[in-house]
């Protein structure tokens, strides 16, 4: 025990001796959480329409003004398709609504010419969607104006997410990353310096046990990364005002193990590494697999069969199990035993394989 607190006593020192890492240790969260959650999201809004009307009727006015009075729509008039095209191919139009000649007298006539819808495929989300409510808000104005009550729809209540902001799903999953890029990349790094430095051959050459070693460099990082989650939820919450509906202390565990995880394969990659750049590669592979094929961004459900096989051997797929669910819907540490299990078992894997990794050099 003496020689472990002896060791992180020099740990603690070389952190805060370093000018880079405690500023990214400390700063980098806030900034992770207050500034990404605002810019990035997969929502879709402000979906420019531009109309093509070859029929200047009070139907097509209809169609016009229904279709600006939301703040969905950004409706924009113009001379001819080909010009309409053009403004697509610019960014500024997502959907054009070519509107045809005579619209108005066939619906008058009950045979509707209906409106020609097209919709840019490169954002296939914002195209779709945009092109199914420009669809719905002319069929709405038509039925209106033939005297047709609007179909009746299903009443639809949203569970645990009932505004479907984005930014509920994915604060979650941004605390995931700032544990793995600080408990994960920073022990790596750490250890990889003092490679390089060569002041790690003072180690070599002292009757160190390895278990006392990786220890002396993980627990440091545990205790920052639960800092920096602590900070992470208090922003959410002040910000946000996203709170846990569930328990603190089913994410304080989970978490506790996913960086005892998370800082055993950052000491793995060191151990096999000899230089910066050695080390930065190969956490940087491992960090876009985790964020690709972990459900972090896109639903594992929605990957190849082939895919979600794999993912049973991601670490943080169970860790993001825990904390949406906990997070959103209030699940309790019981109902996500199987995870905690599997946590438990990928932490002592991977600081096994990094006590086995390390070799002192004679």
């Amino acid at each position: 025990m003496r020689t472990l607190l002896i060791l992180l006593r020099k740990e603690f020192i070389l952190f805060w001796k370093n000018k880079f890492i405690p500023k990214v240790a400390f700063i980098f969260p806030c900034v992770v959480i207050l500034i990404i959650p605002l810019v990035t999201t997969m929502d879709v809004r402000h979906v420019g329409v531009a109309i093509v009307s070859h029929d200047n009727s009070r139907l097509t006015q209809n169609i016009i003004t229904d279709l600006g009075a939301t703040s969905f729509f950004t409706v924009s008039r113009s001379g001819s398709y080909a010009d309409a095209m053009e403004m697509v191919k610019d960014g500024d139009v997502d959907v054009i609504v070519e509107i045809p000649k005579d619209f108005q007298r066939s619906v008058e006539s009950g045979n509707p010419i209906m409106p020609h819808i097209s919709a840019n495929g490169v954002n296939g989300t914002k195209g779709s969607l945009g092109s199914g409510y420009v669809a719905g808000s002319v069929m709405n104005t038509v039925a209106r104006f033939r005297g047709i009550k609007p179909e009746e729809k299903a009443s639809v209540r949203y569970l645990y997410n009932p505004t479907l902001e984005y930014r509920n799903n994915m604060i979650p999953a941004l605390m995931i990353m700032l544990l793995i890029m600080i408990c994960g990349f920073l022990p790596a790094l750490n250890l990889v310096g003092e490679k390089e430095s060569g002041t790690i051959e003072q180690m070599n050459v002292t009757p160190v046990n390895t278990t006392v070693f990786v220890l002396s460099k993980v627990i440091p990082y545990w205790i920052i990364g639960l800092l920096d989650l602590t900070a992470a939820m208090l922003i959410a919450a002040a910000v946000y005002g996203l709170v846990p509906v569930g328990a603190l202390a089913a994410i304080y565990v989970a978490a506790a193990l996913f960086i005892i995880l998370i800082s055993g394969i950052g000491i793995v990659i060191a151990n096999r590494s000899e230089t910066m750049s050695q080390s930065m590669f190969l956490m940087f592979f491992i960090v876009l697999v985790f964020v690709l094929m972990s459900g972090l961004l896109t639903p594992i459900s929605s990957m190849p069969h082939w895919a979600q096989a794999i993912t049973y051997a991601l670490p943080p797929r169970y860790f993001i199990e825990i904390m949406r669910s906990v997070y959103l819907k209030g699940t309790d540490m019981s109902a996500l035993g199987m995870q905690y299990i599997l946590l438990a078992f990928f932490a002592v894997l991977t600081n096994t394989v990094a006590a086995l990794t390390y070799r002192k050099q004679q």
